[in-house]
């Protein structure tokens, strides 16, 4: 399905649902009160954002040192492989929802309420930005602890009354910090309202770094070599260029001749450099396209090349990335290598990747334009946020990395 049509689903089913299952929920809880437990099996819902799974694992390790039971996870079938660069989570106890069709949908959902009582699921923390699916998610899973972010007195998406924990979303400070304060909730002895009354350092949310071996690496380089005649790894550089963008926000793409117009001068300014053009297979014509118009042995069709668990990997034999903002920025953030982020509809105080990175970011009066309450759309259709950078003002931003490989 596409993002739109999921969009729709969830308002035009997701409202009438969770306002009915809030009236169901609040009446059994009137003859019955919930007993409060401690949290040991705790499952995390993160559906439709391959980088928010890298983004959420400092959140994930404080969870798993704190609790007794097991971590599971539960996320969109296609986004699962993003969960296994870091292995925080068992691979066991990962549960993939369908979302091809509405019946995969709905079979998978019904299947996941099952796996979860199977599996014993007291605590379920939602991180999703005020997605109604997920909220009946962790209304039926069975868990008596329920967290996540509520609106309290914010006039935005309705998703019912379902959490006994609930967190204020703060739109001032990183996506990472949230996640934290999800955490904290669960955690804390006392009930706060809203959670969490506490400063979240800097500290808190460092990345863990994936474990390279040389055997991975050199298989990699083995595939460069296949693609690039002569090379060598002491004598060219390995630029990565990641022009493609997600369809759930096509505003954050920038133009293709801008990102040849940089990698021309990249190629230009160091004559050992080779860039690579990343991304999947699918994404394979268009960078063929990019190829062409920069018209170099030394810039490289590279999509699918790698499997994506070999984007670590990638990464670690790289000088450095030039992407928009998407998963490769978050990806690449499990390693030392440094990223270059092209910014737009959204910014990066919100949502910038936690490695070494520099974002590119205009900053203009109607920027950030989508948030957690307008669900990630936009009405723009004229992303000057994107088309006022311009290829000399990046190649000029990171030209200081290019310097270091020629010192």
């Amino acid at each position: 399905m596409n993002v739109d049509t999921m969009r729709n689903i969830d308002h035009y089913a997701g409202v009438p649902l969770t306002f009915a299952g809030t009236l169901i929920k609040k009446t059994i809880h009137f003859f019955a009160p919930p007993k409060k437990i401690k949290p040991k099996n705790v499952l995390l819902i993160e559906l439709s954002e391959m980088g928010s799974a890298i983004i959420v694992d400092p959140a994930m390790r404080k969870l798993k040192a704190n609790i007794e039971g097991e971590l599971f996870f539960v996320i969109f079938s296609k986004n699962k492989v993003s969960l296994q660069l870091l292995e925080t989570v068992k691979e066991e106890n990962i549960f993939t929802i369908d979302e091809s069709s509405m019946v995969a949908l709905a079979s998978s959902a019904f299947a996941f309420l099952r796996w979860c009582r199977k599996n014993e699921i007291d605590s379920v923390i939602d991180l999703e930005l005020f997605s109604r699916f997920t909220a009946l998610l962790t209304a039926t899973c069975g868990a008596v602890n329920t967290v996540g972010f509520h609106a309290f007195h914010n006039e935005g998406l309705y998703r019912g009354d379902f959490l006994t924990h609930k967190v204020a979303y703060n739109p001032h400070q990183h996506i990472a910090k949230n996640f934290i304060s999800l955490v904290d909730a669960l955690l804390s002895q006392k009930q706060e309202l809203p959670f969490t009354k506490r400063i979240i350092p800097d500290s808190e949310i460092e990345i863990a770094k994936a474990t390279i071996c040389d055997e991975e690496k050199q298989a990699v380089l083995s595939i460069i070599s296949d693609l690039y005649e002569g090379f060598e790894k002491d004598k060219n550089p390995v630029i990565l260029v990641n022009s493609n963008a997600s369809d759930l926000l096509p505003q954050r793409r920038w133009n293709r001749e801008n990102y040849g117009d940089v990698i021309k001068k990249i190629l230009e300014y160091n004559e050992d450099v080779i860039v690579l053009l990343t991304g999947a297979p699918s994404e394979k014509e268009g960078a063929e396209l990019l190829c062409r118009y920069v018209d170099s042995k030394r810039c490289i069709n590279f999509a699918g090349a790698v499997k994506f668990l070999q984007l670590p990997a990638l990464y670690s034999v790289s000088a450095f990335m030039l992407t928009n903002d998407s998963g490769p920025a978050h990806f690449a953030s499990i390693t030392d290598m440094h990223t270059f982020v092209i910014f737009g509809p959204e910014t990066p105080a919100l949502y910038g990747s936690l490695g070494p990175t520099t974002p590119i970011y205009a900053g203009m009066a109607c920027s950030p334009c989508v948030s957690a309450s307008n669900h990630r759309k936009t009405p723009c259709s004229d992303n000057q946020c994107i088309q006022v950078i311009t290829p000399d003002w990046v190649f000029n931003t990171l030209k200081f990395k290019l310097d270091e490989l020629n010192s």
